[in-house]
Parts: structure tokens; C-alpha cells; sequence
């Protein structure tokens, strides 16, 4: 669908539009959201919060990931824009309450990337990418150090600001790669694998003495594990996860298909009926 091409005109406090063919900026784009979240703006828009816009802001970044993962490039721009629209729908919301504005938040990030990229703006010449992820890791543990003497939090942890919304898969990697920085941390993927092991060995332990608790609780120990794993293998959990969840469902649709095309129904199909099924599909490109 053809966007319109909205050109606003301050009419008293009504905003009026018409056509034209200007290609639209950021001062057009924060204009708009200024004038839906205004008096006669619209009801939805005026009505939402920080705290309301957060699950739409968390489904917009996961459209975005997919949109990247599936290559579709007219998708991407088109969900890259609502992810803009929710930064600065944000902007506008703290602007009205007088914290912050746009401009603050492009000022802080501008200030930021300069800051943790001394191999590219000041006199580093850093180009290993391991020794830039270690340096990187330096900066930001020095930041959170001087964020807890600003605000006289004397006592501070190198797992602080890990935000506590993330995925459980995300917020792992990143705990383990907090505590790697310091040294915390196994020394080959033959030491993770051993400790993955174990973890299976305490998991069957657990399930043989059927207690439910402490099954959940080993369970939820081997899953750290894998995490770990990936972490050693220089692979992001949450993608693996989202590759494996792509996968189940090719695999599964796939029979379905199949089934469907004999007129039965999966209801009805027996376990060996469905390993023969599966088989089939795993041995499939």
C-alpha cells in the first residue's frame, strides 16, 4: 500500500494535512507523534504510558529479528520504522513530563558510541575482535562503577543493570559473560561439555527420586548449561533456539501434510507411524 503523504499545517490548535510529494524527516516524524499524543490528537495514542507501550515495544523487536532472519528487506524497512515509532513515542511521553527529549536520547547515545569505541575515536588501535569484546566489557564495567558513585550506591556487582525482562535464554548468556569477564569461566568447550554432562547425570538422579523440585531445579541447571555451551561456541542461545523452533515446525507442518493428503488425521496416527514420519523429514533438505 502506497503511504500518503501527510504535510502538516498549524491551523489554530488543529493540525490540517494535504498531499504532496515531500519525501518526510525526523522533525515530521516527531511533529506527528507530538500532535497524536496533543488535545486533538488521537485517544489511543494520548492514553498509553511507559509501562503500557513496553509489550508492543518487545513485539516490535522480535517482528524486526524475524524480518532480518527470513531476508525480507521491504519487511525489515517497514519494521525498523515501528521500532523508531516506539523510541520516539517514548521521547514524546518524557518530554511531556518534562524529563527528556529526543534530542537527549540521540545526545546520550552519540556520547556512548564515542565513549566505548576509543579504537576508532581516540588514539586505540584495537582490531582483534576478542580483544575489542574484552575492552568493550572494561568500558562498561567502569560506566556502571561511575553510575553507582553518582548515585551513592556504595555497594555495587559486576551482574548489575542485566535487565530482568530479558528472555531467560539472553539474560543467562549474558550473566555467564559477565562473570567470564573476570575470569569466571571454563577454559575449553571440553570442560562445558563435561559439566553439561554432569548436569544430565543430576537431572536422571533427580528424576529417579521423583522429586519434582528438585527435577525443576536440575533441570533449569542443564538448560544454564547449554547456554554456557553456546556462549563457547560464539553462538547467540536465543538465535540457536529460534533456528531449532524454525525447524520443529517445517518438520511438523510438513506432516501434517502428508497426513492430511491420506485423509487421515494426526489424531489418529500411531508413535511408530509418526518416527517413520519424522525420520522422513529430518533425512529432507
Amino acid at each position: 500500500m502506497t503511504t500518503r503523504k501527510l504535510f502538516f499545517v498549524t491551523l489554530g490548535r488543529r493540525k490540517m494535512y494535504s498531499n504532496n510529494n515531500t519525501h518526510y524527516g525526523l522533525q515530521d516524524l516527531l511533529a506527528i507523534m507530538e500532535t497524536m499524543r496533543g488535545s486533538d490528537g488521537c485517544a489511543w495514542t494520548k492514553a498509553q504510558t511507559f509501562k503500557s507501550l513496553t509489550e508492543h515495544t518487545l513485539e516490535e523487536a522480535y517482528e524486526l529479528v524475524d524480518a532480518i532472519e527470513k531476508n525480507d528487506m521491504d519487511e525489515l524497512k517497514g519494521e525498523l520504522a515501528d521500532l523508531l515509532n516506539q523510541i520516539v513515542f517514548y521521547a514524546q511521553i518524557a518530554k511531556e513530563k518534562q524529563l527528556f527529549n529526543f534530542d537527549d536520547v540521540i545526545n546520550h547515545l552519540t556520547d556512548k558510541l564515542i565513549r566505548r569505541h576509543p579504537d576508532v575515536f581516540a588514539q586505540g588501535n584495537v582490531q582483534d575482535v576478542e580483544a575489542l569484546e574484552k575492552q568493550w566489557q572494561e568500558i562498561k564495567q567502569q560506566e556502571r562503577l561511575a553510575k553507582k558513585k553518582k548515585t551513592d550506591q556504595n555497594k555495587h556487582s559486576l551482574l548489575d543493570d542485566i535487565a530482568i525482562n530479558l528472555p531467560a535464554l539472553s539474560m543467562a548468556n549474558k550473566l555467564q559473560t559477565r562473570a567470564a569477564s573476570v575470569g569466571f569461566d571454563w577454559e575449553n568447550i571440553t570442560d562445558v561439555m563435561a559439566k553439561l554432562e554432569s548436569e544430565v547425570v543430576e537431572l536422571q538422579e533427580a528424576l529417579a527420586e521423583e522429586n519434582r523440585a528438585q527435577i525443576l531445579e536440575e533441570l533449569g541447571d542443564l538448560m544454564f548449561s547449554c547456554v554456557n555451551l553456546s556462549r563457547h561456541l560464539k553462538a547467540d542461545p536465543e538465535k540457536v533456539m529460534r533456528q531449532a523452533n524454525r525447524k520443529f515446525k517445517k518438520r511438523f507442518q510438513a506432516m501434517e501434510q502428508i497426513v492430511d493428503a491420506k485423509k487421515k488425521s494426526l489424531k489418529t496416527i500411531s508413535a511408530a507411524e509418526f518416527e517413520i514420519l519424522w525420520q522422513k523429514q529430518k533425512h529432507l533438505k
